[in-house]
C-alpha cells in the first residue's frame, strides 16, 4: 500500500523535451498513439512503438524503475484479460485440449496482443502525466473541452475537480501508508488470517484515512472560499500556453502515425 508504488498524481521535475511541449499537445498526441495502438494488427506495427516508449522515456530521464510502478496497479486486469482471450477465443490451430478446455491460436494471439497494448496504453499515459504538473494537465484537458460549453457542460469545475484529485492521489496514499505502520506498531497483521479477518484489519485503516480526507477536504473549501475562488470565472493566467514550434511537429508526427496504423490495415498481412 505504499505511495512509492503508484505513479498516478506524481510528477518528476525536469528541463527536457518532454518537460517543455505544451499539455494540449500531450494530449493529443497520447490521444492519437492509443487510437493507433488499436489500429494496428500486425506484430512487426508493435515494435516502433516500444522503441518509441523507450526513447522518449530516455529522453524524458524517467528513471526504469517507473515502468514497473506503471504495470503493477494494472497487472490483475492484464492478466484476466489475457486468460478470457486464450480459453474463449477460438480460431486457428489447436494448442492445448483437456475435456471441455480448449486453448487455439487465435486466443492465444489475442491475448498476447491485449497484453502488449494494455502496456503501451500505461506507458504513454504515465509518460505524460509523469512530465506533466496536475495544474498544466488539467489546464489543457479544460482547453480541449471548452467546446462544450457551449453545450451547457460545467467544463471549469470538471477540469477543477480532475486537478484536485490528481492533486491529493499521492497525498491519500502517503496518508494511508501512514496509518498502515501506525496500526501494524500496535499489533495489527494484515498478511495473516483468512480474507474476513484482512478486511476486519482494514477498517482501522479506512475509517481514519476517510476522516482524513474529509479534513483535507473542508479546509481546501475554507481555503478557496477565502480566497473568492469560483470555478469557470473568466481570470489571467500566470503561464498561458502557447503552441511552438516543437508542438507543431509533435502533433504533426502523430498524425503521421495515425496515418501509418490506418494505412496499415489495408495492406496485405498487417
Amino acid at each position: 500500500m505504499g505511495s512509492r508504488s503508484i505513479t498516478i498524481g506524481q510528477y518528476i521535475p525536469g528541463n527536457t523535451f518532454m518537460h517543455q511541449l505544451d499539455p494540449r499537445a500531450k494530449l493529443l498526441a497520447l490521444f492519437m498513439f492509443i487510437a493507433a495502438i488499436f489500429i494496428v494488427k500486425a506484430w512487426e506495427a508493435f515494435i516502433p512503438f516500444v522503441l518509441l516508449v523507450i526513447a522518449l522515456y530516455l529522453a524524458a530521464h524517467v528513471p526504469f524503475r517507473y515502468f514497473l510502478r506503471g504495470i503493477r496497479p494494472i497487472i490483475y486486469i492484464i492478466v484476466l484479460t489475457s486468460v478470457l482471450h486464450i480459453f474463449f477465443t477460438g480460431g486457428g490451430e489447436v494448442l492445448f485440449r483437456y475435456g471441455v478446455i480448449t486453448v487455439e491460436a487465435a486466443g492465444v494471439e489475442l491475448g498476447l496482443f491485449t497484453i502488449i497494448r494494455l502496456m503501451l496504453l500505461v506507458f504513454f499515459t504515465m509518460l505524460v502525466t509523469l512530465t506533466t504538473t496536475p495544474l498544466s494537465l488539467t489546464e489543457g484537458l479544460e482547453r480541449f473541452l471548452w467546446p462544450l460549453k457551449y453545450l451547457k457542460v460545467p467544463v471549469a469545475e470538471i477540469a477543477m475537480i480532475l486537478n484536485i484529485a490528481l492533486r491529493f492521489i499521492p497525498t491519500l496514499m502517503e496518508e494511508s501508508e501512514r496509518i498502515v505502520k501506525a496500526q501494524m506498531a500496535r499489533g495489527a497483521d494484515f498478511g495473516q488470517g483468512n480474507i474476513l479477518r484482512r478486511i476486519k484489519f482494514l477498517v482501522p485503516v479506512i475509517v481514519p484515512l476517510f476522516v482524513s480526507a474529509f479534513r483535507r477536504a473542508d479546509e481546501l473549501a475554507v481555503a478557496m472560499e477565502s480566497r473568492c475562488y469560483r470555478a469557470g470565472a473568466k481570470r489571467t493566467r500566470m503561464n498561458e500556453l502557447k503552441f511552438g514550434k516543437q508542438d507543431y511537429g509533435t502533433v504533426a508526427i502523430s498524425v503521421l502515425v495515425v496515418t501509418g496504423a490506418v494505412l496499415s490495415r489495408f495492406i496485405p498481412g498487417g
